[in-house]
């Protein structure tokens, strides 16, 4: 069973839940696996009792993060596939992906490497791989991406621009977008486009790269 709901929530009980995550989320961010739920509760304005009813330990904490991560992107996934084209949905959902583990702050890492799979996650997961699939064969069917490139690809490109995310952040907290935009564009470049380097402006870290944190 989901460590989410396995059914509708009340609207206060949704709001606490939502509370819950959001501030789990920053914590396992900023300080990994060493948060509690405690400092969970804390964080989130709530009881600790409101939080060990929704999570009762750590690891159905974790879940539920992971959990409402694959929803997210399902999400973006879905809306992807109504775009345009297939060139459009693909570079969209590309796009998205490498936003949302840009302001991660390496969560994903962190979440996905420590929670244990639940059926609900394992369920998202499928039905992910089955959208973000059809999104990249009808890209494929257009012509608009680069020979090779596969739905299994994308984590590793979403992976790529969290890290230059990670390590520029403080300094110079847009500086993945240049390189999503390089990425973007070797994978599925627009229609008519010249290659991803043109016009696009080097950020000035690069003569000074910043040191790893």
């Amino acid at each position: 069973m989901s460590s989410i709901a396995a059914r509708p929530l009340r609207a206060d009980a949704a709001r606490n839940r939502a509370l819950i995550v959001d501030a789990a989320r920053r914590l396992f961010a900023e300080r990994g696996l060493d948060v509690t739920l405690h400092d969970v509760a804390e964080a989130a304005g709530v009881g600790v009792g409101t939080v060990y009813r929704r999570f009762p330990d750590k690891d159905a904490l974790l879940a539920g993060l992971v959990e409402a991560k694959l929803e997210g992107l399902l999400a973006l996934a879905e809306k992807c596939t109504v775009q345009v084209s297939g060139r459009d949905g693909l570079r969209a959902y590309l796009f998205g992906t490498m936003a949302l583990r840009a302001g991660d702050k390496a969560l994903s890492n962190v979440v996905m490497r420590a929670a244990p799979s639940t059926a609900a996650a394992e369920r998202l997961r499928g039905e992910l791989s089955e959208v973000v699939g059809r999104i990249v064969e009808r890209a494929r069917a257009e012509g608009a991406v680069r020979a090779g490139f596969e739905p299994s690809d994308v984590p590793a490109v979403s992976s790529m621009i969290g890290s230059i995310a990670d390590r520029t952040r403080e300094e110079h907290p847009e500086a993945w977008r240049r390189y999503a935009a390089l990425l973007l564009d070797a994978v599925c470049p627009p229609e008519g486009v010249l290659p991803p380097m043109e016009g696009v402006a080097p950020q000035s870290f690069l003569s000074s790269p910043p040191t790893c944190r």
